[in-house]
Parts: structure tokens; sequence; C-alpha cells
């Protein structure tokens, strides 16, 4: 799958994109100091072959504290960072780069998932912490549906999967990760419900009426019709529904 971009490295994730060709850097949910980190060398750097090595490094730090989080375990975020960081300006046009957000989300999600547990952190608050992020990615890939991405200050807000790998390393240096896995889900609930409620309850939904129109070889074709204009945060009406958004 390439790059909606198609373009350079340097080049900024768009505002919006055709949802067959999506901007793979803007599914990797990086934060703002991950892409700062792409600008240093755009284009240079393997997306995938970075990612797998986060990958890795992430798991072996893991596992040799058993999951919890105590001396070199420390510096697993930090690793991770660096050298996917330094991938999030490639265009992410190779053949297997669209692999690269399943590569960092499986990093995030096992790092919340095994630090947590094995530092004593409820399951049932590791686990709504995880669905909270599950969320937002889910969040990230609906939207090119319906014409339209989250706001750069939304993205932002939520700290990126580097960034919220590094709270929960910080707050596991000063023996705090229970209140730093509940305020983290609450924050990151907050965020989602209003964002939902502010720019997919504002979204216009073209209304797509598909007919069957018989032709000479028996079989039919839809054809479709879509109304309503962009909103303010650049989006296009979504197609394929009906009804109110």
């Amino acid at each position: 799958m390439n790059a909606g971009g198609g373009g350079r490295g340097g080049a900024r994730p768009r505002a919006r994109f055709d949802p067959a060709s999506p901007d793979l850097r803007t599914l990797r949910d990086d934060s703002r100091l991950s892409r700062l980190l792409g600008r240093i060398a755009p284009g240079a750097v393997p997306p995938l072959l970075s990612a797998l090595a986060g990958a890795l490094v992430v798991g072996t730090l893991l596992a040799a504290d058993h999951g919890r989080l105590a001396g070199i375990t420390l510096f697993a975020p930090v690793a991770a960072l660096l050298l996917s960081g330094l991938a999030s300006g490639h265009p992410h046009d190779g053949r297997f780069d669209w692999l690269v957000p399943s590569v960092l989300r499986c990093t995030e999600y096992g790092y919340l998932a095994v630090l947590g547990l094995a530092s004593g952190v409820p399951g049932p608050l590791v686990f709504v912490l995880l669905m909270v992020v599950a969320c937002h990615h889910r969040d990230d890939a609906a939207r090119p549906a319906a014409g339209t991405v989250r706001p750069e200050s939304v993205r932002t807000a939520a700290l990126g999967w580097d960034g919220r790998m590094l709270v929960t390393a910080v707050g596991g240096a000063f023996h705090a990760l229970t209140p730093v896995y509940g305020i983290l889900a609450g924050y990151l609930a907050v965020l989602l419900v209003r964002e939902a409620v502010r720019t997919w309850s504002a979204t216009p939904v073209a209304d797509v009426r598909a007919s069957a129109t018989p032709d000479a070889g028996g079989t039919g074709r839809a054809v479709s019709g879509t109304a309503g204009a962009g909103h303010a945060d650049g989006g296009q009406p979504a197609a394929g529904t009906n009804g109110e958004a």
C-alpha cells in the first residue's frame, strides 16, 4: 500500500486523503517528538526495519526484567522512539510498509500490558487503558472513509504511541504506575469522547442511493449520488451510509 502523499520524505501528512490509499504516516500515531526526529533524515531510514528493531528491543528489555520496570527496562520506550521515530518522515511507499502501523500497535500494546500486569497494576485498569488506546487507533483508521483525519492538535494531545510509553515509564520510575494508568486512561477517554462529539456529529454524511441497472450481460451496476459539502475540519462527505452522523 502506498502512502497517500506519494511524495517526498519531508512532506507533512495531508489534512485529508483518499481512503483507498491512506497516508501511513498518519496511521503511525507518532508523537510530536517522534515527528521531529523524522525530519532529521527524511526518507533515509526504512520504516519497517526500524519498527521491527524497536519492537525487538522493547520485547528483549521487558523479558530481561520479567516485565518489571527497573534498571535497563526504563530505556525501552526511548530505544523504540529513537529507532522508529527516525523513520516517521519516510513516505512509507515500500512494498511492505503497510505493516508498520501494526508493528507499532503491537509494541505499544505489549509494553503497556506486560509492564502493567508485571508491576501490580490491577488487570481491569490495564484492560481499560488498552481499550481506550485501541479506540483512538480505531478512530484514526475509520476517519479516512469519511474523507477526514483527526486534527493535528488532537493527535498531539493524545501523546502518540511513543509518548504514552514514555509517560508510563516515568510513572514506573516514581513507583506510581497504578495512578498513571488510571489518569492516562481517563484523560484519553475524555479526549476521545470530546473529539467524537465535536467532529463526527458535525461531519455531513452523503445520502447514497444505489440502484441496479441491468445491462446487456444481465448484470447490474451501482449508481450513486452524493450530497453535502465538506465540514470545517477539511473532511469530505462519507459515502456508503444513510442518515445523519
